[in-house]
């Protein structure tokens, strides 16, 4: 059994891997303030509180955009879980060609989205990862990175519409039944949702217009918001939530970890 750990901007996903499935599915707020026995007494916690033993885990695979928070948690993994922990970054020796301008540039998250795309929904594909920033992967079948676009997440979006609109209040996202809200939590759930839900279908539809060849890529919808925005869409056709966590344990095999 594998530990995968996707640590982002400001939430870190933790996963363990048993061959092809996922069997632990955990998120946890990024912070640079835990220490490293913090952070193993937390996973050793959530290890334990799914069933499972820490003791069957013989690796760990780690992705990461938020270097601050690295440090602590694989030398928490290092010193407590398993001496076999390795990281995915632009440089690993994964079956995937960077095939953009900055190549070391590209995130390992964006990474491990590509290597699942073409392992599990296998053809050109164009990763949407809802998270902290809302990403635009774009994958070719002949295993090819080939770019893609960022914009602000709808969490983020969300937050700071609050933040700096003094009469607004922060309110749970869901989408409501009409757009002309009718109420003031009506206005932010509606122009937060389907305004990020129509961003993502323009988005799609300006990136094939630029996508080489004449296949059409399917769009697979990722990250902890997938199931709240792509029922709104038009162009999201896959969900699947831990699209990253497989791309991890993808990794974990090219880099000869254990499973």
């Amino acid at each position: 059994m594998r530990l995968l750990i996707d640590i982002g901007n400001s939430e870190m996903t933790l996963g363990l891997a048993a061959g092809e499935q996922i069997l632990g599915h955990w998120r946890l707020t990024t912070t640079l303030h835990r220490t490293p026995d913090e952070w193993a007494l937390l996973i050793e916690s959530l290890v334990d509180r799914s069933g499972e033993g820490v003791d069957q885990i013989r690796a760990a695979c780690v992705a990461s955009v938020a270097p601050g928070a690295t440090h602590g948690v694989i030398a928490a993994v290092t010193a407590r879980i398993t001496d076999r922990v390795g990281v995915l970054d632009a440089r690993s020796p994964v079956p995937l060609v960077l095939d953009v301008d900055e190549p070391l540039a590209v995130g390992a998250d964006r990474i491990a989205n590509a290597l699942a795309a073409l392992a599990r929904h296998p053809g050109d594909a164009i990763v949407v990862d809802l998270g902290t920033a809302t990403t635009f992967d774009c994958v070719t079948a002949d295993r090819r990175f080939i770019g893609g676009s960022i914009m602000p997440g709808l969490r983020t979006s969300a937050d700071q519409l609050v933040a700096k609109a003094a009469q607004l209040t922060a309110t749970e996202l869901e989408p409501p039944a009409r757009v002309i809200g009718r109420t003031t939590a009506e206005h932010v759930q509606g122009g937060i949702l389907y305004g990020t839900a129509d961003a993502i279908d323009g988005m799609v539809r300006r990136i094939r217009a630029e996508w080489p060849g004449t296949s059409e890529p399917r769009v697979i919808a990722t990250g902890g918001l997938a199931s709240l925005i792509a029922p709104l869409t038009s162009t999201v056709t896959v969900v699947d939530p831990d699209l990253t966590l497989h791309g991890l344990d993808l990794a974990a095999d090219a880099l000869g970890l254990p499973a």
